[in-house]
């Protein structure tokens, strides 16, 4: 027997080894990197209906063939308001895409007009004026794409690829998930349309999320932290020194990511409530008692009479952030501390810019009368979240008046450049970053006017609409969705002084109740269907 050579002993190891190479190659092509699979399943998770739900495959509608059935307001003295709101519709439209076969998407929606992703919380924003588009498409299936794409552990990630229906973030990596805000855009969506079947499909995805985030971006004591990325807000400078302000968590409390988990937990509360599901939230109950108690005690600063990040060693930061303000959607903020907090807001020196409100305070060094993204722009889901929570603490007023000048600055730049942009400079009436950005944009021409600056805001489970009228002008609006069915023609006409009871026309098909306010006045009547003079 011949004794084989140490050359060809040599050439079959080599060529075994480029075997298992390329085998090796062409494993990782068909089934992914080989980790370890640390998904730890949670239970909620098989309780989600959108994983391998069959897609949805329709074409959505051009806005041309549906314009005649959007809302119609009309605002007499402001004529431009209304053509930006028309242009803002417009461009959505524009931006409906129908799923991609390979994406494992299951619902039509709409792209946020950034990068060919979509964003967690930039669709979640976007529901909140796509509401009244209901009759004609259904924005708020945007986010069963995310529902769908739901890992076994309840993990979600915050960007996903459209084409490709793949995470742009590994889960671990402090910038992947976040903000947890989808709960409010389904209690939105409630609000508005008594859809308690939609509450019962989303909230185990909700809940599987809510308990991942809680398990995977909490600190001991039970505040949470994310990234300069993972909170939206890019560039703001939060960070501790040494770290990177875009990607690393700093070791630190985050205000916003802390105030926007207790609001989460609160809204799943609630559905819990109205689905007869109350022992599933009970760890949440008790977990939003110890945070509210931690940030009331130790990320509030008393000198300062404003909510800060936490650092790892205690102590606070010093930048005044538009994070904070998620103390007052959350209910976080106690009644006898909310006159010195939201008097920040009315602050030249701080908050009250030529366009209101800019992301951080005028007196913070790195302050940008131009905007410099997050380091002052004003922004709409941002400007969104403040009116809603200014609403909820009864500074009606106030957010009148945030919202009338946040949209008269978003019209003038639209005048000048038929344009809708990404963010605002907070000291000049000036469009910045990204063009036709609808988009959240969208928020201002449609839900802020509707609900702020007209102040038409419904609770359609309640059966209730109020109408919290500031202006003096003529104003109204015909095909104002009301629920599923409801159709409402709402008629405010010119007052002299904001003291004078409004008079209101509303013909509706559908009797509800009617909560009219006025600056130093209220009425409250049950209307049939029909007309009637308020």
């Amino acid at each position: 027997m011949k004794k084989a050579s140490s050359n060809s002993v040599s050439r079959k190891m080599n060529r075994t080894i480029l075997l298992f190479l390329v085998a090796s190659f062409y494993s990782l092509i068909a089934f992914g990197q080989p980790f370890v699979d640390t998904h730890v399943k949670n239970k909620w998770v098989a309780q989600n209906i959108f994983i391998g739900l069959p897609p949805d495959t329709t074409t959505p509608p051009a806005f041309n063939n549906i314009k005649d059935q959007l809302p119609q307001p009309y605002w007499t003295s402001r004529p431009d308001a209304i053509q930006c709101y028309w242009r803002t519709w417009e461009i959505a439209f524009s931006n409906l895409k129908k799923v991609y076969p390979k994406s494992g998407f299951v619902s039509p929606f709409i792209d946020p007009a950034f990068n060919g992703n979509i964003f967690m919380w930039d669709c979640s924003f976007m529901t909140m004026y796509g509401k009244y588009a209901m009759p004609v498409f259904n924005f708020q299936n945007t986010l069963n794409n995310f529902y769908a794409k739901q890992h076994a552990d309840g993990f979600i990630c915050r960007e996903i690829r459209e084409s490709t229906g793949t995470d742009c973030f590994e889960r671990f990596d402090p910038s992947s998930t976040g903000p947890n805000i989808m709960p409010w855009s389904e209690w939105e969506y409630f609000l508005n349309f008594n859809d308690t079947a939609r509450l019962a499909k989303v909230f185990p995805a909700l809940l599987a999320y809510y308990e991942w985030f809680n398990t995977y971006r909490s600190w001991p004591e039970g505040t949470y932290f994310s990234s300069g990325w993972g909170c939206g807000m890019d560039n703001q400078p939060r960070m501790p020194a040494n770290f990177n302000a875009g990607w690393s968590h700093g070791f630190m409390s985050w205000i916003d990511i802390s105030l926007q988990q207790v609001y989460a937990g609160s809204v799943l509360i609630k559905m819990a409530n109205k689905l007869n599901r109350k022992p599933d939230v009970v760890s949440i109950e008790k977990e939003i008692v110890r945070l509210n108690q931690f940030i009331n005690q130790n990320m509030w600063d008393d000198k300062q009479q404003y909510y800060f990040d936490r650092y790892q060693n205690g102590t606070l930061s010093t930048v005044k952030s538009i994070a904070s303000y998620w103390a007052l959607l959350s209910g976080t903020l106690p009644e006898n501390r909310k006159g010195s907090f939201i008097s920040h807001l009315t602050d030249t020196a701080m908050f009250a810019r030529v366009h209101r409100v800019p992301t951080l305070s005028a007196d913070h060094p790195n302050f940008n009368p131009d905007g410099g993204y997050w380091n002052g722009a004003v922004w709409a889901p941002t400007n969104y979240m403040l009116l809603r929570g200014l609403t909820q603490y009864g500074y009606d007023s106030l957010a009148f008046e945030i919202a009338k000048n946040h949209l008269n600055n978003v019209v003038q730049v639209f005048n000048a450049t038929h344009d809708i942009r990404e963010n605002y400079a907070p000291d000049k009436v000036q469009g910045n970053d990204g063009k036709n950005f609808v988009g959240w944009t969208g928020l201002v021409p449609i839900a802020d006017l509707f609900e702020y600056v007209f102040g038409i805001r419904p609770n359609v489970p309640e059966n209730c609409l109020v109408m919290d009228v500031r202006l003096t002008d003529e104003y109204g609006i015909k095909q104002y969705p009301f629920g599923k069915t409801g159709i409402l023609d709402i008629a405010c006409k010119k007052r002299g002084r904001e003291t004078d009871k409004p008079v209101v026309t509303i013909n509706s098909n559908t009797a509800l109740k009617i909560i009219l306010r006025w600056r130093g006045g209220e009425l409250v009547k049950q209307i049939a269907v029909g007309s009637t003079v308020l």
